[in-house]
């Protein structure tokens, strides 16, 4: 291969790991971020806490609607913060946790931790995303077709995106939204206009009970448990953000509003059908071919935004693990993981119990990450920082020590109390106590 050709690569292949990406590369303004998160919200994994807060909690539309999206805009004012270590010194997420866990620390916990729930959840929504397609295409043409047929080459195609780099990632994400809009306006004017009086959000009730106030906090807690996981994340995706405010600023108002999306949609599934999938919801109630096309093509089209970001983010933990990999051998080697158990729901359908099991060390990991990035580095990674990242040997025994008590914590506490929530305020104040009196 010629040097033109070499060139020409490059330029199509995101190639930077683990180093900073260069300030002439730092050029993506703060919509094309917020056109990315809206893409990757509406989704069948992020519809389920709105839908369960209408078909388990009891409330009304409105109630699950203004709690669920309260408790995910407080997750994502986190999320937006922890993004700095990617516009500042334009490293990805898991490097930039090494100067906060020890270079150990992020290489053997966290990392892993975060490339295994990465996989598991590219996995689930491709299968989940496969199924829902399959229904839809039944529906639209009478015949059922093998899940094969579609998980595998849906599957190659988000991981061939992925592999590319983030120039896909934005540019896939841009071009799906008109048509992911105008599948979400679709469903709500369904929604709207059903002529079945009782299942229209037309009608409403005005002096219905909305619920108790315990619900909505409990649910208000499960969605930002749910968000604010992507504190480990949110930096790999700003790394080319033209200024450190407008990547922080366009991932929380495209999170914000992808997610006040979502949760009108999955609400109103849940309480006009009592089904937490919209897609499915919504193709029931119409035999219109364009209406019925729409959808399944909004459905598939949600499936590829948001495992676009999980192999393009896996790709980057795989990488902090195993640091003498090139950032194209990572992602290869999660997109054929991905693929593979997309082609084997009942494997991810085992797993499910071990990556729930998981979220006892993803939630103490994320408190320690947020109070030392936010609180006591003050969202600046000093230069004596920076230069522990190559150290190989590092291994900080206070903030490990922190979430370990954390995920012990975590198990403790009953289920109906919300554990996620209460450790990761438990946790986080614990550690900002005890970094204050080591300091």
């Amino acid at each position: 291969m010629g040097a033109p050709d070499t060139a020409i690569k490059s330029t199509v292949v995101e190639t930077i790991g683990l180093e900073a990406v260069p300030q002439s590369q730092q050029n993506t303004p703060w919509f094309r971020y917020m056109f990315i998160q809206i893409a990757i919200s509406a989704n069948a994994g992020n519809f389920l806490i709105p839908a369960l807060a209408v078909l388990k909690g009891n409330l009304s539309f409105l109630a699950a609607v203004i709690a669920t999206s309260l408790g995910a805009i407080f997750g994502f004012v986190f999320v937006s913060l922890l993004s700095y270590p990617g516009s500042v010194y334009g490293i990805p997420a898991q490097y930039a946790i090494r100067t906060m866990l020890g270079v150990k620390g992020a290489r053997y916990l966290s990392s892993p931790i975060r490339s295994i729930t990465s996989l598991y959840w590219f996995s689930v929504q491709t299968i989940g995303g496969t199924y829902v397609l399959q229904q839809l295409l039944v529906r639209l043409t009478g015949k059922e077709y093998p899940f094969l047929i579609f998980s595998v080459p849906l599957s190659i195609l988000m991981v061939v995106l992925a592999i590319i780099g983030f120039e896909a990632v934005k540019r896939a994400t841009t071009y799906f939204l008109p048509l992911l809009l105008l599948g979400e306006g679709t469903m709500l004017y369904l929604y709207f206009t059903t002529n079945e009086a009782s299942r229209s959000l037309f009608t409403l009730p005005v002096n219905e009970s909305h619920g108790s106030i315990g619900m909505m906090i409990f649910f208000a807690s499960l969605a930002f448990v749910q968000y604010v996981s992507g504190v480990s994340a949110s930096a790999d995706m700003t790394r080319y953000a033209k200024t450190p405010k407008q990547g922080a600023v366009g991932l929380f108002l495209g999170n914000t509003f992808g997610f006040f999306i979502t949760a009108i949609l999955g609400c109103a599934s849940a309480y006009l059908y009592q089904d937490s999938n919209p897609y499915v919801s919504s193709s029931s109630i119409t035999d219109s071919p364009l209406f019925l096309t729409i959808i399944t093509l909004t459905a598939i089209i949600s499936m590829l935004s948001i495992n676009l970001s999980n192999a393009y983010t896996g790709g980057y933990s795989l990488l902090n693990t195993f640091s003498g990999l090139s950032r194209i051998q990572s992602a290869v080697i999660f997109g054929v993981s991905g693929v593979i158990l997309s082609s084997v729901p009942t494997l991810v359908t085992h797993a499910e119990k071990f990556v729930s099991a998981l979220g006892g060390l993803i939630i103490p990991i994320s408190a320690v990450i947020v109070v030392d990035f936010i609180f006591i580095k003050k969202r600046r990674l000093s230069e004596e920082s920076l230069l522990t990242l190559q150290e190989k040997g590092s291994l900080y025994r206070m903030p490990l020590l922190t979430v370990l008590g954390g995920s012990i914590i975590y198990f403790m506490i009953p289920d109906s109390y919300s554990p996620g929530f209460i450790t990761f305020f438990a946790i986080g104040i614990l550690y900002y106590l005890l970094a204050k009196k080591s300091n």
